[in-house]
């Protein structure tokens, strides 16, 4: 439902006098050199558990922060939306569609005040999708730098990372070709190359590439005829209430795949041999990938994401 009303919600944010991206703006962004020596020099892994704060949407939800926290015993707060841009969360007159569903329960924490507060060592942040109405319409690169300063202001060595999600499964330009391109197009590109323009002398915004975690695994999948548990990528995502495919939300296995790869990212661990049985949010007991499942997202995870600069671990 959430991930659907994007469109919508974007159009009314418009109409509410959000201003767009226009051709005839050229904003400063760094080069592809540049930002590549942003992310020369690792970063160093965390003492001990972090306190986490989530910002998005559904493609967060509540599971996903809450297996992560199983996985790390950390503590952990968020605010979500329906398909919400960054510029929604941060303006206070423009709506967050489904604020009031999204937000019903013990983790909730307004953004701006958690923030401020200086608790959280870590602030995992993502954009809407589709990503190209996010930039086109609702200034993400802005909204970006926006919250990323908000942060460290009360926390300077807070770490920030952007989450890289993805797109509906029947995508036109192609699901796969999307978690190829997008991170270069638009995630790293667009968003972290403007937003990081003008943030000389703070650490960089790092990524957790969930996307591409998905693109391995998929790949890895086929390549491999189907292993116990997954025989494609839809086996990864959610079933509506009719039994039909959700092209976009996340089921059980999915949930598990990208807390294995913000586990990751934030602690620079590798995530093999991390317990699969997890509860979700409402405390009932999540779906649990088959030995040999686990086992392959865990190991794609770790490839994948110390084969990354921008993830902020060192390449193996």
């Amino acid at each position: 439902m959430g991930m659907r009303k994007t469109l919508l919600a974007a159009l009314a944010i418009v109409g509410l006098g959000a201003t767009g991206w226009t051709l005839a703006q050229k904003p400063k962004a760094l080069s592809p050199e540049e930002l590549a020596e942003a992310y020369a020099t690792p970063l160093p892994p965390p003492e001990g558990p972090l306190t986490v704060f989530h910002l998005g949407h559904s493609l967060v939800g509540r599971d996903m922060p809450a297996m992560l926290a199983q996985l790390a015993n950390h503590t952990y707060a968020s605010q979500l939306g329906w398909g919400t841009p960054l510029q929604a969360h941060w303006e206070p007159d423009v709506e967050i569609q489904g604020f009031a569903v999204e937000n019903n329960h013990d983790h909730y924490q307004g953004a701006k005040t958690a923030l401020a507060s200086g608790a959280y060592d870590a602030f995992v942040l993502t954009e809407m999708v589709e990503i190209e109405a996010a930039i086109d319409y609702f200034s993400s690169p802005e909204y970006l730098e926006k919250w990323a300063a908000a942060a460290r202001q009360a926390r300077p060595d807070i770490r920030v990372y952007l989450y890289e999600t993805w797109h509906d499964l029947n995508d036109p330009q192609g699901w796969l070709n999307r978690l190829d391109t997008d991170p270069a197009r638009y995630w790293e590109g667009v968003l972290l190359a403007q937003a990081m323009a003008n943030d000389a002398g703070n650490p960089p915004i790092y990524v957790i590439p969930a996307g591409r975690v998905m693109a391995n695994l998929v790949r890895r999948v086929d390549a491999s005829g189907g292993i116990n548990g997954m025989t494609s990528r839809n086996d990864l995502f959610a079933r509506l209430d009719d039994g039909s495919l959700d092209p976009i939300h996340l089921n059980d296995l999915g949930a598990y795949l990208v807390a294995l790869t913000h586990y990751a990212v934030l602690y620079h661990r590798s995530p093999v041999g991390l317990p699969k049985q997890l509860k979700r949010a409402d405390g009932r007991q999540a779906t649990a990938p088959s030995d040999e499942l686990a086992l392959l997202m865990q190991t794609t995870v770790w490839d994948v994401v110390t084969s990354l600069p921008v993830t902020g671990l060192a390449r193996q």
